[in-house]
């Protein structure tokens, strides 16, 4: 098989690296390439939606999996699906709406692979009631460090399976998954917006509706500041009856780059002002179809560029349920405070504790922000890395560029269990990644 030296970058392309990639068309190639591997670690790199450096290895190797991504088995009567690690996550979607079926949990892009999926235990706007991604996984033919091929379930092989679910790519290759879809009625949701003055009135509509509704999420004005610090449009939803026109086909594209400077904090401030007020104050409801409402952002093609040439980093964390009303306030102060903004901040609910070792999700709330890769905002970052771990808190894998090691350490408890996984499974460091090395995950 055939390789190619390449530069490559997570979603965010502020951090790229030089590596030798592998692309193979089928899991025997996928086995060739792991063998011929070189002694500066292998990752795997599969959709290219991990924000950060989660998938780069530098001067070493990656295996590209996104032609790994044929369904191998289904059944429409239980709803258990065997693929690939190639597949993604929309393909998926829209496969199993045909049939009254949907992935349970679905991350904000569906061009997310379901071994990204496992390997980030990605959550969704359903957090708060269905869990994350690693919660509807029923086993998974993982390739060991050593080659070994092995399927691992999550009771008879709970340690493993617990550090393959968030382990980032760490315990080896996925070859296949079993994944349990959720019967539904329809194609479509019932969708309502309704917007809120400042952050306390925010967190009480989220409180209350994810009492009662299955989706809760929320855009919130990273700019605004003073008695209007927190406003934002809350969206919750619910299966629909009823079924819609499947949304368009065509896909805006972004044909050039944006220049660095159309980022700038009037901009922003602009567009965060006209998505507020788009909003009649007494709200709306609106049946919309399910991947519209999942995957809004997936309507403009390479929407990343946006950000121009030099990328942008995303800041996501989640803050314990205490702690969230002060947390938030103090991350909101900050980010207003640095005039950096986002045009994409974004509040979540969460109800439920992920199951690896690494996963992100804890009962809570999770605020994401998107910001431009110019000066000063590495010193922002550290600023909210602070805040959060102050709070109780952590920081996102999947979207991190930035998180210095020990904070990282203190974040997720359970380090020491997987890294005594990994010590057992890859004693000769053959999964390693940019991520890894930063973060010091390997002892």
């Amino acid at each position: 098989m055939r390789t190619k030296n390449m530069e490559l970058s997570g979603w965010g392309r502020a951090l790229t690296a030089e590596v030798r990639a592998w692309r193979p068309e089928r899991a025997p190639g996928l086995q060739e390439a792991f063998r011929a591997k070189r002694e500066d670690g292998v990752i795997v790199y599969a959709g290219g939606r991990s924000y950060g450096d989660a998938p780069l290895n530098g001067g070493g190797d990656v295996i590209m999996t996104e032609r790994l991504d044929r369904i191998l088995s289904a059944d429409w009567e239980t709803g258990e699906v065997v693929c690939e690690p190639g597949v993604t996550i929309g393909d998926l979607m829209r496969i199993a709406l045909s049939h009254k079926f949907i992935v349970p949990v679905s991350p904000g892009t569906g061009f997310a692979t379901v071994g990204g999926g496992l390997a980030n235990d990605v959550h969704g706007k359903n957090q708060h009631r269905h869990g994350s991604f690693g919660d509807h996984v029923q086993w998974v033919d993982l390739m060991l460090p050593s080659g070994e091929v092995k399927r691992i379930l999550p009771d008879a092989d709970s340690e493993l399976f617990n550090a393959t679910v968030g382990g980032i790519g760490l315990t080896g290759i996925m070859l296949a998954m079993s994944i349990k879809l959720r019967r539904v009625k329809s194609n479509a949701v019932l969708m309502r917006e309704k917007k809120a003055r400042d952050l306390d009135e925010f967190l009480a509509m989220q409180d209350e509706a994810r009492e009662k509704h299955a989706y809760v999420v929320g855009w919130i004005d990273a700019t605004a500041r003073g008695r209007s610090l927190g406003r934002g449009i809350m969206e919750s939803a619910d299966d629909s009856q009823g079924e819609t026109d499947a949304p368009p086909g065509g896909r805006i594209r972004m044909p050039v780059e944006m220049p660095g400077f159309a980022m700038n904090r009037i901009s922003i401030n602009l567009f965060n002002a006209l998505y507020y007020h788009r909003l009649p104050f007494g709200g709306r409801e609106r049946q919309a179809p399910m991947t519209q409402f999942l995957y809004p952002l997936d309507a403009i093609e390479d929407w990343n560029r946006l950000y121009g040439k030099r990328g942008f980093y995303q800041f996501q964390c989640a803050l314990p349920e205490a702690e969230s009303p002060v947390g938030l306030r103090k991350l909101m102060e900050a980010i207003s405070g640095a005039g950096t903004g986002s045009f994409l901040a974004v509040l979540k609910s969460m109800g439920k504790w992920g199951r690896g070792h690494l996963s992100f999700p804890m009962p809570g709330y999770t605020l994401a922000l998107d910001f431009p890769a110019k000066p000063g905002v590495i010193e922002l970052l550290d600023r909210l890395e602070r805040i959060t771990l102050d709070h109780g808190g952590r920081i996102y894998l999947a979207k991190d560029g930035a998180m210095k090691a020990e904070s990282f350490a203190q974040m997720y408890p359970k380090l020491d269990e997987f890294r005594a996984v990994l010590d057992r499974i890859d004693p000769n460091r053959v999964m390693d990644s940019d991520m890894s090395r930063r973060l010091k995950i390997r002892r």
